[in-house]
């Protein structure tokens, strides 16, 4: 058996210290459980992506057209961004990662998907603020620090753990339908907005995207949870760019 608990990494950041950890769990077999915590808060584990994977499906599959342009809000251990690429349509990808240790775990390969990741020509890290790139002016820039101003397919976004439990006060703005406004400009007409959340649908923010888009739909992930040898469930919200 090998070690039970190893912290990989841990990093200064502009919002606190941030951890890579690894552990096995002897109930549930030989397996490497991956987590980042940002302090004492996690922020991702492997033993749950169920809903950042379909947030990645459920995303793509409403999207519209072949050679998709996709952002990814929130690098996290890959799990959104391998889910996206495994969809044929996408050209490419750029995952945007306001911490910079967490994109180099990925780079040198320290977490599982890295691999994958890194040998797919169709990614690119983006080493930025999301909430600031996303309301940045066309002639300021956008995602896509090579292309100021371009529009993508679709952009999905998993950062903060609601609209309401955030990483930070700073992106409390962008719950609102100016902000999320601002970020549309960066979709292409019909293009996709989807959000991953771990809290049930909130009424405040789906009126907040109804303000700015069409199709609007919140969809409830469930999984189960053996810490608590129950189901447990998060929501990806959907939305839709008016023509």
């Amino acid at each position: 058996m090998g070690l039970l608990f190893e912290e990989i990494d841990m990093q200064p950041s502009a919002i606190g210290d941030i951890s890579l950890r690894r552990r096995r769990i002897p109930a549930l077999g030989e397996r490497d459980i991956y987590e980042v915590k940002l302090g004492d808060e996690f922020l991702m584990s492997s033993m749950f992506v169920d809903a950042e994977v379909a947030l990645s499906d459920i995303g793509l599959n409403a999207a519209e057209g072949d050679s998709l342009s996709v952002v990814v809000g929130g690098l996290g251990l890959g799990y959104t961004g391998v889910a996206a690429l495994k969809h044929k349509r996408v050209s490419e990808l750029l995952i945007v990662e306001y911490l910079e240790p967490v994109i180099r775990w990925h780079q040198q390969e320290s977490v599982p998907l890295g691999k994958e990741l890194n040998a797919d020509p169709r990614n690119r890290f983006i080493h930025g603020n999301f909430f600031e790139l996303a309301v940045a002016s066309p002639d300021a820039g956008g995602f896509d620090p090579a292309a100021p101003g371009r529009q993508f397919d679709a952009i999905l976004l998993d950062i903060d753990h609601s609209p309401r439990a955030l990483l930070h006060d700073s992106s409390a703005s962008f719950y609102t339908p100016t902000n999320l406004g601002l970020m549309a400009h960066q979709l292409k007409p019909r293009g996709i907005f989807a959000m991953w959340s771990n809290e049930a649908e909130d009424a405040e923010f789906m009126a907040s995207l109804r303000a700015v888009f069409t199709d609007v739909a919140c969809h409830v992930i469930t999984f189960f949870n053996p810490f608590q040898n129950r189901e447990s469930f998060n929501t990806v919200y959907v939305a839709r760019k008016q023509d």
